[in-house]
């Protein structure tokens, strides 16, 4: 099995190589070379991040302060809470209050992963044992459900009733999101169902991480509602991308070349093919998701047929209008770094090295 993800990696290089040559060429705004070179300014704050999710999950419970720690310990860049430092730096915001709100927004992703592999079955979580694979399933829905709790727990502790609601619906909306792509059929999958999808799963809570620290900052509401389409834009941008990377790239993944489609998740890509492909490749692509099995030979027969399609493309290019869109929601902004690091770390998505 190594030896074929070996090979499928190479045949899809001349892929990767012209993704990211699009990519970089189809960003309005210049991105930078990685997202450490962007946020090196709130390098600090970060550092402090680190030591307060950590510190805020050890108890005298040894498992669920050792399955915690393995996927907070996993290599995220912490984008999201990055996004309630940045939008706080818009205003007046107090430091402890904005790292209480990264804190918050953190552990809710994180206890979504924990969720997600669970429902997934997956082995793999950025490059290392999914947490499941070490401790089991329910292990990982509890210590989830912890995180949950210590998220909304944190939270109450700010006194402030517009982030509780804020976040009140963005747990909403997301637990929805998972719901759709749980009960979605291949046989009935389209583009607005997906994009329903990762606009309630993953791009809410982007949203809401970047009009949090506008709230705490006090800006003005046509501000806060900039910094909140913004996230929305880049949370969707951010998706896609991913979902493409699927099926090219596993390095930057974390997972197998080809997940998704083993795990019959109708991503954009997939979805595009469909709509797209002759009868006689629709209904093989059919076969292949209702066989009990999909091979790694499925994997690159399907992906062959994206190339061909161009769904790949397609989709990066939905991904860089929601870049462009993104951006474009800051013009009501002032015009300064804050602003400008908004930008580039838009830009950055679709050529991203997380």
């Amino acid at each position: 099995m190594p030896e074929r993800f070996g090979q499928l990696a190479l045949e899809r290089l001349p892929l990767l190589i012209s993704f990211m040559a699009y990519a970089q060429l189809s960003s309005p705004i210049a991105p930078a070379k990685n997202l450490s070179e962007l946020l090196t300014e709130w390098k600090p704050q970060l550092q402090q991040l680190e030591i307060q999710i950590l510190s805020g999950i050890r108890s005298d419970i040894p498992l669920l302060t050792s399955v915690a720690e393995h996927i907070l310990s996993s290599g995220g860049k912490r984008l999201r809470p990055a996004l309630v430092f940045l939008s706080g730096a818009l205003g007046s915001a107090h430091s402890e209050d904005l790292l209480v709100a990264a804190q918050v927004v953190e552990y809710l992703h994180t206890a979504t992963l924990l969720h997600d592999d669970v429902v997934d079955q997956a082995d793999l979580r950025r490059q290392q044992a999914a947490a499941r694979t070490i401790w089991g399933n329910e292990a990982s829905v509890l210590t989830g459900d912890y995180l949950l709790s210590m998220a909304f727990h944190q939270l109450t502790g700010l006194g402030n009733l517009e982030l509780l609601k804020l976040m009140s619906d963005t747990t909403t909306r997301m637990a929805r999101g998972e719901l759709l792509q749980l009960t979605r059929s291949f046989n009935s999958a389209n583009e607005q169902e997906y994009l329903e999808i990762i606009t309630n799963k993953t791009a809410c809570l982007f949203a809401a991480a970047s009009q949090m620290g506008g709230i705490l900052a006090g800006l003005p509401v046509n501000q806060t509602k900039a910094l909140y389409d913004y996230g929305m834009q880049i949370g969707l941008a951010f998706q896609i991308v991913d979902d493409v990377l699927d099926y090219s790239d596993s390095h930057r993944t974390g997972k197998p070349v080809g997940t998704d489609l083993q795990e019959r998740k109708i991503t954009l890509p997939l979805s595009h093919l469909l709509d797209k492909a002759s009868p006689r490749d629709h209904q093989r692509i059919k076969q292949i998701l209702a066989a009990t099995t999909i091979t790694m030979d499925d994997v690159v027969h399907v992906t062959r047929l994206m190339e061909r399609y161009q769904s790949l493309h397609y989709a990066l290019e939905s991904g860089r209008q929601f870049v462009a869109q993104a951006q474009k929601s800051l013009q009501s902004l002032p015009k300064n770094r804050i602003r400008h690091t908004l930008e580039q770390i838009a830009g950055f998505i679709v050529q991203r090295d997380l």
